[in-house]
């Protein structure tokens, strides 16, 4: 992992094994299936809900800072905690919470490189139970809004091309073919893609076993389609965690300065009344 950027905000499952119970580090698991954590969990990792704990289910939006510090001191966590989280579908949601935990200015959070998905390829030891956590208490720096892309920025990048999108959702979703991955409920009036993306599918940059690919092999992917860090990059999927694990790559991985996650995404854009929308396969970036 050292060809990356930033190597320090990726971990092996090696070194989660090692530091599952070291009072200054926290696993964190957080699931597209809530239910996974209750079947085994890395020994001593806690659970969050992305559907409950980690946004505003009444305002349809990220935690706030108050609720950012309520979640961190109910789990245990300071300032100062080196804090690790993981999750399934090659840590979509484990990404989110990361990108959630930045915003906040939380300054040692990594990724569990190749999440749920690995740790139970290799057989290691899970745990059913829930650690026993003594609350901490936490203060959360200013939300740093240059990580997060909102609708504005979006539809001006949209029609003065003046940021480079990526959507990051599958090849069907961003044709307008389906509105939202099989079992997903939240969706949209419309289908298709904001005017002007190109479409660089989230899974193209993790390996079979879930890891990220190689700093050299993203730079592939990603420049194929002009996607070079030259100019500021906006990420967006169907409600932002895909994005979030799109936009962890670019920043972190390949050490682009200027990237949001548009986490309004999919449900928002493609509900919105008079917004463009295109359909069906984007020209090439260099066609």
């Amino acid at each position: 992992m050292a060809e990356y950027a930033h190597p320090e905000v990726l971990v092996s499952t090696e070194w989660v094994a090692a530091h599952a119970h070291d009072p200054k580090v926290r696993i964190a698991e957080v699931d597209v299936d809530t239910k996974a954590y209750d079947e085994g969990h890395v020994p001593g990792a806690i659970g969050w809900a992305w559907n409950t704990q980690l946004c505003d289910t009444l305002r349809r939006d990220i935690l706030s800072q108050e609720q950012f510090e309520q979640l961190m001191a109910a789990s245990g966590i300071t300032p100062d905690t080196t804090l690790v989280i993981y999750g399934d579908n090659n840590n979509w949601f484990a990404a989110w919470a990361l990108w959630q935990a930045k915003v906040y200015g939380h300054k040692d959070v990594r990724l569990m490189n190749g999440g749920r998905k690995k740790w139970l390829a290799e057989s290691r030891e899970l745990a059913k139970d829930a650690p026993q956590i003594r609350r901490t208490s936490y203060a959360a720096k200013a939300p740093d809004l240059s990580l997060r892309a909102f609708l504005p920025a979006v539809q001006a990048a949209s029609s003065n091309r003046s940021a480079a999108m990526v959507d990051v959702r599958s090849p069907q979703e961003f044709t307008g073919e389906i509105l939202s991955p099989p079992g997903l409920p939240e969706t949209c009036q419309r289908g298709g893609h904001i005017p002007g993306a190109r479409n660089i599918p989230w899974g193209k940059a993790a390996n079979d076993d879930g890891t990220f690919k190689s700093a050299d092999e993203l730079r592939a992917l990603y420049g194929v389609e002009g996607i070079d860090g030259s100019r500021p990059v906006i990420a967006y999927c169907r409600i932002g965690e895909r994005s979030s694990h799109t936009w962890f790559a670019l920043k972190y991985l390949l050490g682009f300065d200027n990237v949001t996650n548009y986490d309004g995404s999919w449900t928002e854009w493609g509900n919105l009344v008079g917004a463009p929308v295109e359909k069906g396969v984007a020209a090439s970036a260099k066609g």
